[in-house]
Formats: structure tokens, sequence, C-alpha cells
């Protein structure tokens, strides 16, 4: 069962088309999601309307005289909060005569997403010298299919589509699965439509010179019956929507800066990070990424909740709290879960609900359960907030022994990872790739295998512990946890360090054979403090060199390794979320001049991007004068841990902490990077209390000035 397989496991992503080759855009908001075309339609095999793991509009096109209309742009507000496309007739011909010239019937979709519907109104103007009758034409279609079968899966059987149903301005599609559960998409027009069948709507509009007439489009996913018309609802949704951006944006630290391209950037990272956050009763939690992994994923939350931590707390209190919630209490195979671990994954659609996939609520992640206690005890250090520490305590305890018993099997001091079902992962590190785990030589590491970064993540769960431990008079309790981690510290040197490669190897194996091998999960010790002081410092010189930095960031695999492929999605690649952590840890050890390095890598790579937007991961190909980085195919875009990315290496690069009991801001010898000469942090929050900051590079030095406060808080520069 531990064994490797040869080819790529049935939870591999295809990559038969590359997403790069269509521009898509894609919208969310709680637990629905949508992926269009730059014409606003649903034409390819991944595009869609997805609400709960489940398909719910699977062809959507628009026609003008029987064809399809001609792009002039598309764009997404610079909020995410809506999506419109401007659109121009084709030259429309009837027999052999042409009826209409191009470009002379404008058209507008604007589109948005709320409360499980996806609200569209198209606009259609007129530029004739006459009156004209124009037919319009939507076509539409639901396959109800799941998210797995979206992304290349096949099964053995599906449920039943049923026929559509129809009235004069709505049609419902529904679908009853395997599970028993009925799935419906209703369909609603406003005018009703000149004709309307189960799957194409079709308006005449009369239009006078320079006239204007409005389509509203309702499409809900198992909605209740409606009271408003699309076109009331379009106007009071839209407006629910742009204030919920509002008010979540508010609550978070803003960034300004000399450089209006990076705050373009720092502006679509937050907008991004609240878009993808979807409420549950225990607060706001960042949904991974569009398409295939928006859905609620444990180490994913984790790592962006560490990443904007300085930012907004409450992201860090909703994730903490969803967790714990739904921590494993007992021993189930098929799920991976034992008493004490943290979530990697829940899933609502049917292969999930019948098992086809294991992921209806999942716990195969070796290093989500260390990570949750990293972070709370990281959020605790950011707010001092002891009520939530004390109502997590029981839950930081099953982790932690959860650490101890079933994290480490053979009771060696090290945490490892055994499937416990041949259905779950393999791997169940982030390089959770069939292939990304393996000996110098290329072979596979047969597990259990005991990560490197999760033996850091195990030591920083420690000593977070101890600290909230203390904090809540368990002394006897924190001095243990602080032995046990100086144990930890002591033996991961001795069996992880690698003279011969210069750096900490990859991985042991059930054998305890070090792989040794030169990987970028050796940067996330850094972040930990596992790693010496020495060899910490060559870590990182060694991933700042040329093996690795490839002048847009730090590679997951250095260049010459036995798998080494720069276009692999774990052994070569570049991953923004890889590059924050380490560029944090690369801080932690006094490399500030290598973090702001890198730092203005990603940024310079941001620039060239569609959007201002780091995607998953792009390809780890040298830099070239005049190119952009290379994409990688099927990289999800927008995604949580990326958009967060550059957040988190300014924070490391600011020196930037909290003292909440002095009520004290602190930058500890911030750098900045040459593209920034000026960065102002608006409304840092430390308790009840906020202040704004100016720092200003002079020479080598940054100079810190307060220009706002509120509440009693203090500031202070060490230089």
């Amino acid at each position: 069962m531990d064994q490797q397989p040869a080819l790529p496991d049935e939870f591999y992503i295809p990559a038969s088309v590359s997403l790069q080759e269509r521009r898509t855009h894609t919208l969310k908001s709680g637990d629905l999601f949508g992926v269009f075309d730059a014409c606003g339609n649903v034409l390819g095999s991944t595009d869609g309307l997805y609400f709960r793991d489940t398909r719910h509009l699977s062809a959507l096109e628009l026609r003008i005289g029987g064809q399809p209309p001609m792009l002039l742009s598309s764009t997404l507000r610079d909020d995410n909060g809506a999506l419109t496309c401007d659109l121009a007739n084709p030259d429309l011909y009837e027999h052999g005569q042409l009826l209409l010239a191009h470009d002379t019937l404008h058209l507008r979709r604007s589109r948005f997403l709320w409360n499980g519907a996806c609200h569209e109104r198209l606009s259609v103007r007129s530029f004739a010298e006459t009156a004209m009758r124009v037919r319009l034409e939507l076509r539409f279609d639901a396959d109800f299919s799941d998210l797995f079968e979206s992304r290349g899966m096949s099964r053995e059987a599906r449920g039943n589509i049923l026929p559509p149903e129809h009235g004069a301005d709505t049609v419902t599609l529904a679908y009853v699965g395997l599970d028993g559960q009925r799935r419906s998409t209703r369909l609603r027009f406003d005018p009703a439509p000149t004709w309307l069948n189960g799957h194409r709507a079709v308006f005449d509009l009369d239009l006078a010179p320079n006239d204007r007439a409005f389509i509203f489009v309702e499409i809900a996913c198992d909605a209740a019956p409606a009271t408003e018309t699309p076109r009331v609802a379009f106007g009071r949704s839209l407006r629910d929507s742009r204030r919920r951006l509002r008010e979540e944006s508010r609550c978070a630290a803003a960034v300004s800066t000399s450089n209006e391209v990076f705050n373009e950037s720092m502006r679509r990272s937050i907008s991004d990070l609240y878009m993808l956050i979807t409420d549950k009763e225990t607060g706001p939690y960042p949904y991974a990424g569009v398409p295939w992994f928006s859905a609620a994923f444990g180490r994913d939350a984790l790592i962006t909740a560490l990443q904007t931590l300085w930012l907004d707390p409450r992201i860090a209190r909703g994730v903490l709290g969803y967790l714990a919630a739904n921590q494993a209490t007992e021993i189930d195979p098929v799920a991976d879960a034992e008493p004490g671990k943290i979530l990697h994954e829940v899933r609502h659609g049917e292969m999930a609900r019948l098992r086809e996939v294991p992921f209806l609520r999942y716990y195969g992640s070796v290093d989500s359960t260390p990570l949750f206690v990293m972070l709370a005890g990281a959020y605790v250090e950011r707010t001092g907030d002891l009520e939530t520490a004390r109502s997590l305590w029981p839950n930081i305890e099953a982790a932690l022994g959860w650490i101890d018993l079933h994290g480490d099997r053979d009771d060696d001091g090290f945490v490892e990872y055994h499937r416990q079902t041949d259905k779950g992962l393999a791997n169940q590190g982030w390089k959770d790739s069939y292939d990304s785990i393996f000996h110098a030589d290329g072979s596979m590491a047969v597990g259990p295998i005991a990560l490197a970064e999760v033996q850091g993540y195990a030591y920083a769960a420690r000593r977070a512990a101890a600290m909230i431990a203390r904090l809540l008079g368990l002394d006897a309790r924190a001095r243990g946890l602080d032995d046990q981690a100086d144990a930890l510290r002591e033996d991961f040197e001795a069996a992880f360090w690698c003279e011969e490669i210069g750096t900490y190897a990859l991985a042991l194996d059930g054998e305890k054979r070090a792989c040794r091998v030169r990987a970028s999960n050796a940067g996330h010790l850094l972040l930990t403090g596992i790693a010496s002081p020495e060899h910490g410092r060559l870590v990182a010189e060694q991933l700042m060199s040329g093996a690795f930095f490839t002048g847009w960031g730090i590679r997951t695999l250095a260049a010459g390794e036995a798998r080494y492929n720069p276009m692999s999605y774990h052994n070569g690649s570049v991953w923004p979320h890889d590059n924050a952590l380490i560029a944090m840890g690369l801080a932690r050890y006094g490399c500030r001049i290598a973090a702001a390095r890198l730092f203005g890598a990603m940024f310079d790579a941001c620039q060239t991007i569609e959007l201002r937007r780091l995607p998953e991961l792009f390809c780890g190909f040298p830099r070239r004068r005049s190119h952009a980085p290379t994409n990688y195919p099927v990289a999800c875009s927008p995604q949580a841990w990326a958009a967060t990315a550059l957040p988190a290496m300014l924070q490391a690069c600011l020196g930037l902490s909290f003292d909440p009991e002095l009520r004290l801001v602190c930058f500890n010898r911030p750098i900045l990077p040459a593209s920034l000469s000026e960065v102002t942090l608006h409304n840092l929050e430390v308790a009840d209390a906020r202040i704004s900051v100016r720092l200003v590079r002079m020479g080598d030095e940054v100079a810190m000035n307060v220009i706002a406060r509120s509440g009693t808080i203090q500031a202070t520069l060490i230089s």
C-alpha cells in the first residue's frame, strides 16, 4: 500500500488542454463559483457554474442573429465583484445578402454571483440609423457532473437527468444522483422570452436608433421559490454583494506604496483573498482556489491564515475555529482519520457522498495537524486573545496527542505519514504528487515517510503550544513541550543534515534512509526555527543559488536532481506560497537582503501576469530578458495561498511583528526591495487600537513615521 504508483494516481489532474490557451474569468461567492470564457459563455470542457462540488450549468452561449457575437473586451472589477464583457455583432447575412453590418449593435454582459445564484444583465444598444428587429438567443444546459468528473475522472454509473420543466419565463433543470439527492438549476428571464424551451431562450427585440434594451437572467442553484423578479434581484443582490466586499476589506489593514503597479498587485491579492473566503458558522474561511480546489482545505487555509495574520487576524480565528470543530475524534481508515488529526479536505459532491472519492471529510495530510498548533500560537502572539486560546486548548492537546501517537507510529521521534486506504493520497505533504518524494537516484521513497518540513512544523507546534500553556498557567506542561522540542531539534539535525549536498534531506523513507535530494522543503525549516544557525545560513545560500533561484523565484527542486523538470507540478516549478514561506524563514535567520531579493523577483513576475494575479504555480525555467515567467498549463488562479504570497513577503522584509500586551507594532531592521522606495501600512490593529505607519528608504536605511493613530498604540523601529 505504501509503494508509490509508477504512473499518475487517480487524483492526477489531466492536462490535455492548457488553461492558458483559453482566457477564462472566474467568479466566486460562498460555495458557488463560475468559470466563463472571455465572452461570458460556458463552452469549454471545464467551464461552468459549480455549486458545492457539482456543475449546475455546463453550457451557456449567447448568439445574435444565429451567430456568436464578436469580443471587444472583457474585464473583472478590481474587487472581483463582477465580470463585464463587451461584445458586438458580426456581419449578419440572410439569403446571401448583408442584413446587418458588423459593429452596429453593442452588447454588454454584466455578471456577478451572490447567495447561490448567478445574476446577469444583458444590455443591447443599437447604433443603426433605422429601426430594426434583433434576435438574441441563449443556449444552456446542465450536466450535473461531479467536480471530479469535470476534471477528468470517469464513473461507472451516474444518476438520472430529469426532463426540463419550463413556463413562460422560467426553466428548471434537475438531476437525481445515485446518492438520492436532487440537484437543480433554475433559470429565470426578465422580460419573458419570445420563445422558451428546456435548452433555449429566444428574444426578439425591436430597437429604434440609439435605443437600448435590457435582458435580466438569474441562474439559481438548488434554489427556493423566488419572490422577486430577476430585474429586482439583480439590483438588490448587486448592492448587497458590493456592500459585503467593502465591509470585509475594511476589516483588513491596507497597503499603499510609491509603486502604482505594486499597489495594483496588492489590491488584486486582497480582492482574491476575500473572494475566496466563505463564511462559516465559526467565522471566515478561505477556500483553496478555483476551479479544482474551491473547498475547505486544512493545509491551504492554515498557511493562508498564517501569511495574512498581520493583515486580518479574523481569518486565522475563523480557520482555527472551523478546523477545531471538524477535528477527528476516532479512527476511520477510509477517511485517513485518527483522534486529534486535522482536516485535509471537505467535499459535498455526489462522488464524495458515495465514497467514490474519499474526500467527504478527509484527513490525509501529515502537516495540517502541526500547522494547526503553529497557527494557534502565531494567532495568540499576534492578538493576545487568551479567550480563544483557552477554548482551543483541548483541540491543541488533541493535535499534540496525534503528533506523539499516530503521527509517530514507530516512536522514533519523527512524524511520518502512512495512508490507511489505497483510495487516499499516496503522498500527504504539500508536495502530494505521486513522484514528488524520491531518492537521489530517482527511485521512489517507500513509506512510512518522514518529511523534513513536517519535523519543523512539529517543532514549531511544540514551541507554540508551550507559549500558550504558559499564558494559561500550565507551566509544567509548557516545560515538557519545550523539552520535547529541544530533543526533536537535536535528533533532526543528526538524521536529516546531509553534508555532501549542503542541505537537509527531503525526507526519511520507511527504512530511515535519507532522501538526499536538494528541495525547497528545506526553506520551510527556516520558517519554523528548527535549523541550527550555521545550517540555516547554508540552506539560505543554496536556495538563492542558480540551482534553485530562477530570477522569478525559488524552484521546488534544484536543477540537476534526478527528477528535475521545470514543467512538473512539484519537481522544479515555482510556487508563490512556497517562496513566501521561505522569505519568512530567510528573515527569521537574518537574511533580509535575500528575502528582499526574493520578494522583488516575485513582484517582477506578478507585473507580467494578467490581472497582476499570481497563479498557483508557474514553470521553473530561468528568467530571460523581455520574457515573462512560463505558465503552468493547469495552474489554478486565483489560489488563496498564492494570493497572499506578496503580503507575507512584505511582512518578512519589513520585520513586522506585534506585541499585544504592550500595544506595540515593531519593525525590526526593515528592508525594501529596489522597486519600492516608500510603503505605508494603514490601520494596523492591536486590540481595539489602530495605527498607520509610513516607511521610507533613505540610502541603505529605512525611516519610519506614524501618520495616524486611534487608541493607545505605539510603533517602533529597530535598525
